[in-house]
């Protein structure tokens, strides 16, 4: 499936009447075992980016060429459409665009552009964010980048928690003349908030990872949200799964004693894509 065919599907997902959950994706193998799942759509976020590649928190240290080669590694292991969290476009809107043409180049179905104002300047101890004109122009400086007319550009906005529905209103209007392909909410709580959004906009809807009262895809797709998230939880499950094997193994204790909590040799072979290496191996060498 080339990279074309996966921003058409992930585009049709979007037009559609259902909402799905991505899977939260880190690697080529997290990649690999989620569309074995049967996930429709793999998600990089950028606090997970930083994480896998630098060990480091989510605080925008993360360079555009890391994420876009971390993002081109997953997207070459698979065929699930991939979105990613591009934070604010690595700087302005001239930035934006080298951004959308780094990440389209990697294989990247679609991606975020925020109007958080990042990185975290000197004194500042809580969200910012930039103003509704320099959002704009970053969401049209996306679009004015891509090259392949499928690749989809979403706008994404957090003022909700802060400035309430009616500063919300105004970035999806943004949003909409900018000529995005959907608006992404962060901190979005409840149902009536989900109503809202809905009867504020006819673009699709995406949500950033949701509480548990929203874990409804029928409410949510009959409220025009087609993507919603459900967090990172399968990179934090590894990590704990890393930690308690080292701290066995530091012990002294038996690596047979883990054997029950490691891969089978069968889910090794699907994680690795070993039977396609082996049919290649037959035909060429």
């Amino acid at each position: 499936m080339t990279f074309t065919e996966r921003r058409r599907q992930y585009r049709q997902f979007l037009q559609g009447t259902g909402c799905l959950y991505p899977a939260s994706v880190f690697d080529p193998v997290s990649a690999r075992l989620a569309e074995a799942a049967g996930f429709e759509i793999g998600m990089l976020a950028g606090s997970i980016a930083s994480a896998t590649v630098l060990g480091a928190p989510d605080i925008v240290v993360l360079t555009l060429t890391e994420f876009a080669e971390q993002a081109r590694r997953i997207a070459r292991a698979g065929r699930l459409p991939l979105m990613v969290d591009a934070d604010h476009g690595y700087g302005n809107a001239l930035s934006v665009m080298r951004t959308v043409s780094e990440l389209e180049a990697a294989g990247v179905s679609a991606l975020t552009i925020e109007d958080t104002r990042l990185p975290r300047g000197f004194g500042q101890d809580r969200d910012e964010f930039i103003s509704e004109e320099e959002f704009a122009g970053k969401v049209r400086a996306a679009v004015a980048a891509r090259s392949d007319r499928e690749f989809v550009v979403l706008g994404r906005t957090g003022v909700l928690p802060t400035q309430g529905m009616d500063a919300l209103a105004a970035r999806v209007k943004a949003c909409e003349e900018a000529g995005a392909d959907g608006v992404f909410f962060t901190g979005v709580r409840s149902r009536e908030q989900v109503a809202a959004i809905h009867a504020m906009t006819l673009l699709p809807v995406v949500l950033g990872t949701i509480p548990p009262e929203l874990h409804d895809r029928e409410f949510l797709a009959a409220n025009g949200v087609r993507i919603a998230l459900q967090g990172h939880m399968p990179f934090q499950v590894a990590v704990q799964a890393l930690q308690a094997s080292y701290a066995h193994l530091r012990e002294g204790r038996p690596p047979a004693d883990l054997k029950d909590r490691a891969a089978s040799p069968e889910l090794m072979n699907l994680a690795l894509g070993r039977d396609q290496y082996d049919a290649w191996t037959e035909e060429f060498l």
